[in-house]
């Protein structure tokens, strides 16, 4: 017994010994693994694969995505049967895809997400068109995403010297970037125009000129006031148009953005009114000179200047930075009432307007599309009015679609009708030559509009179409 003992203890001396000696050795170094980087687009710093800033310049990356995407040509050809792909990240719910889809079955609403039934679609491309967010594409099987952008570099600046583009029209949407972005161009402005001399004109001119008085818009012009440069912002509608007028009911913030002049802006899960208050005191604090009621027409070069035409009559500048809406400038009614917040031109989120009392105007695809959309909402009141005589205007798929709608009682049509007043609780229609009292929370406008590709390209910018991965926030 002593023997097993004293046995036990050696064996567990020697063990400890082995173990004490082995960790008393110096330590193997592990090999460092270095990381993949790329150069920032906007200042060529390293930045590590995957790093949401850029540590020189501290941009975020997010901004560059449409910028630094390829450029492509021709038909996408990657193999295959084309088919719809909506992007999760994108999708509103807001169900209008369904509504063109003419094939029965072939895209579904599944909670607050539209789903292609792959056996079913067929690759038409209706519901790339009716979709009103982008949020979906045709492919044949790459994963990425065909979008229609003006060509324009790191610092914002298209083809022709001078012009910038910022904001929805380049591409992205979301007010956050918007907002970074328009800080960006007006930087690049200052660096452009610092240490030149300033050339004569015979006309008063500013430094830039900014169009459009969303966040985009607002942005450049504080940071253009903070540089100490002559600015001004022309709007044609009421300050912070896009915003008033933007589809959505709920805009978010996710994380703060800093605004020059004002500093961190964060709102979550805010309605347009708390953004528009915000906006309204930044610019009665700072003293930013915004012009609205004004409508730019053209965008023409003069020797060292800018000529920015508008509806009352031209600006002057060396440079221009565009900040409007991918929308476009939609067509209006012209009644009184018109500039009210319950007026729209687009609508996203369907299910915000359920048990509510919403007029559509229009007599296209577009408007029967928001149509389909809105009566899927539970007691929602639904009245189309049209000034002509038929729905002569729309795709036969949609005007069956509004038939059967009309049938079962879901959708009130007023043909020949045309509105004219829109008030508080109410909206004054004329049908047949009498005068209708309707009761209604929404009115949306849907009678076409002026695409802004169409101004560009006469300005000679070069409308391009790029491939984005499908998870990527385009538009």
């Amino acid at each position: 017994m002593i023997w097993t003992t004293l046995g036990f203890f050696a064996l567990t001396a020697l063990m400890i010994w082995f173990h004490l000696r082995g960790s008393g050795a110096p330590a193997r170094p592990s090999a460092s693994v270095a990381r993949p980087t790329f150069p920032c687009p906007r200042c060529g710093a390293k930045v590590t694969v995957n790093s949401t800033f850029c540590p020189s310049c501290g941009v975020p990356q997010s901004a560059f995505e449409v910028v630094s995407a390829l450029e492509v040509t021709g038909p996408e050809v990657v193999g295959g049967v084309p088919k719809a792909a909506v992007r999760a990240d994108m999708c509103v719910g807001c169900g209008t895809c369904v509504a063109s889809c003419p094939e029965e079955g072939a895209l579904v609403m599944r909670g607050k997400l539209a789903v292609v039934i792959d056996a079913l679609c067929k690759g038409h491309g209706e519901c790339v068109r009716g979709c009103p967010v982008s949020a979906i594409s045709v492919t044949t099987g790459a994963a990425v995403n065909r979008v229609r952008v003006p060509l324009i570099d790191a610092n914002f600046e298209t083809n022709v010297p001078g012009l910038y583009i910022v904001g929805e029209l380049g591409g992205r949407g979301l007010i956050k970037n918007a907002i970074n972005e328009g800080k960006m161009a007006s930087e690049h402005v200052y660096k452009a125009l610092e240490g030149t001399e300033a050339p004569t004109s015979s006309e008063p001119f500013v430094d830039v000129a900014i169009v459009g008085s969303g966040p985009a818009g607002l942005s450049a012009g504080l940071e253009a006031m903070r540089r100490h440069l002559s600015v001004v912002v022309i709007e044609q509608g009421s300050l912070s148009d896009t915003v008033r007028k933007y589809p959505r009911h709920k805009l978010l913030l996710a994380e703060p953005v800093a605004v020059p002049l004002y500093g961190d802006l964060w709102i979550a899960d805010a309605s347009k009114e708390s953004l528009l208050q915000v906006w309204e005191t930044i610019v009665a604090n700072t003293g930013l000179p915004v012009r609205t009621g004004e409508r730019v027409t053209a965008v023409t070069r003069e020797g060292a200047f800018l000529r920015v035409e508008t509806s009352l009559g031209s600006q002057l500048a060396r440079k221009v930075v565009l900040a409007l809406g991918r929308r476009g400038t939609p067509r209006k009614l012209g009644v009184p009432g018109e500039e009210m917040d319950k007026v729209f031109y687009d609508i996203v989120e369907m299910e915000a307007f359920a048990g509510k009392h919403v007029l559509i105007v229009g007599g296209g695809d577009s408007a029967i599309e928001s149509v389909l959309g809105l009566v899927n909402q539970p007691d929602t009141t639904v009245t189309l009015s049209y000034r002509g005589k038929a729905w002569d205007r729309v795709k036969e798929r949609n005007r069956e679609k509004l038939q059967k709608v009309i049938d079962a009682g879901k959708v009130t049509s007023l043909l020949e009708s045309s509105v004219r007043e829109i008030r508080a609780d109410v909206a004054v229609i004329e049908v047949d030559g009498e005068t209708t009292i309707l009761p209604n929370d929404f009115v949306v406008i849907r009678i076409g509009g002026d695409a802004p590709f169409a101004m560009l390209e006469r300005l000679g910018v070069r409308i391009v179409e790029k491939e984005l991965p499908t998870g990527a926030k385009a538009g």
